[in-house]
């Protein structure tokens, strides 16, 4: 717990998330982007611009022994958090850390991060941005308020754009991201645990690398991400959740699409992609509709986000929400919204679909 006014963030990873990381940190009362690090000179340079003038280093071991910061947020690719996270385990000082999903790539690294992770002193805190849409947040409250009755069915449909292009080309590979599935889809699997209250018992799913990434060579290899699939998740409670993912389908209006159904009724969440992607380039907005069964009377609504924390990021707003959330644990304690097993049971279920799809059955957990 601090109590010092200002908050000074350390940015581990200097590319494209951590640039929205800066972008929604100014938008937060007193946090200032003291330190960036990231070996790669020029993102390094441009995101230390973005912050203000923040001081750049070349590694996040010299980032640690800066004295310069107070919290931590790591936005390095994937597979590099292992390795970052034991170095920040092992600093002299704890410091608070958000750390990007996902929190690991693998089955061994989930088992030594639960142990490494739950003797650090301070909180960690996993980024799960999809929590934090507007719409999305607004669903959860309408089935905890009991709109759908007992939830009986939860679907998640995401038709968005290819992944982009990254330094390196890291996320063009399994190995380095642990499968699209992992990436890509940790969020919607710790979604279905957060609106089921419930712990996932089996894995099935079908997909495929057929569109995509097809005509690139990386020193000779194809790219073996996937990218489509569909994910069928059974909880203990008999809750069934159902992910739908097209990442060639960008010309959808709707980027996601959310159905919880229950007993009682149904409620949608419908949130649109970013707007640097859509023609025109504006913002648009999102909806919830509520169709309970009787008497059957529809109702839609649009959900209102302020426009400049839609232009700060690429997740309708959800990275800024996230962050007043850390920013008021850092200041003042207490527990995380999202913790280190939540995101490693996340990536558990991610692991167990791509293992799915490769094996053609369906995985206990």
């Amino acid at each position: 717990m601090m109590t010092a006014e200002t908050v000074r963030y350390g940015l581990i990873g200097a590319g494209m998330m951590g640039r929205e990381h800066i972008r929604n940190l100014a938008l937060v009362p007193g946090a200032i982007v003291t330190a960036v690090s990231d070996p790669d000179t020029e993102q390094r340079t441009l995101s230390a611009a973005a912050a203000g003038g923040a001081r750049a280093f070349a590694s996040h071991q010299e980032l640690l022994s800066s004295g310069l910061v107070d919290a931590l947020v790591i936005a390095s690719p994937n597979d590099t958090h292992m390795a970052i996270l034991g170095d920040i385990f092992a600093a002299p000082k704890a410091l608070p850390v958000l750390v990007e999903k996902p929190v690991c790539t693998s089955t061994a690294d989930c088992e030594r991060l639960a142990v490494t992770g739950a003797a650090h002193k301070a909180p960690i805190w996993v980024a799960m941005e999809y929590r934090y849409m507007p719409p999305v947040a607004e669903l959860i409250g309408e089935v905890r308020a009991g709109t759908v009755g007992q939830l009986k069915m939860f679907a998640i449909r995401e038709h968005r754009f290819p992944f982009l292009t990254k330094v390196g080309d890291w996320n063009r590979f399994s190995e380095r991201t642990g499968g699209t599935l992992v990436e890509k889809c940790c969020h919607f699997f710790d979604l279905m645990r957060l609106v089921a209250q419930d712990d996932p018992v089996r894995v099935y799913a079908s997909g495929a690398a057929d569109v995509n990434h097809k005509d690139e060579l990386y020193d000779g290899r194809v790219p073996d991400i996937l990218d489509n699939a569909f994910v069928i998740v059974d909880f203990r409670s008999g809750i069934r959740a159902l992910l739908d993912l097209c990442m060639f389908a960008e010309g959808s209006y709707w980027q996601e699409e959310l159905a919880a159904t229950g007993s009682a009724g149904k409620v949608e969440a419908f949130v649109p992609g970013p707007a640097r992607f859509w023609p025109g380039g504006g913002e648009r907005a999102s909806e919830i509709l509520v169709s309970p069964r009787a008497p059957k009377n529809p109702q839609r609504r649009t959900v209102h986000v302020d426009e400049t924390i839609l232009k700060a990021g690429d997740h309708h707003g959800s990275t800024y929400y996230q962050h007043m959330g850390f920013n008021r644990v850092v200041r003042e304690g207490g527990a995380v919204d999202v913790t280190l097993a939540d995101g490693l049971t996340a990536v558990h279920i991610g692991l167990a679909a791509e293992q799915s799809i490769r094996e053609g059955k369906a995985i206990k957990l």
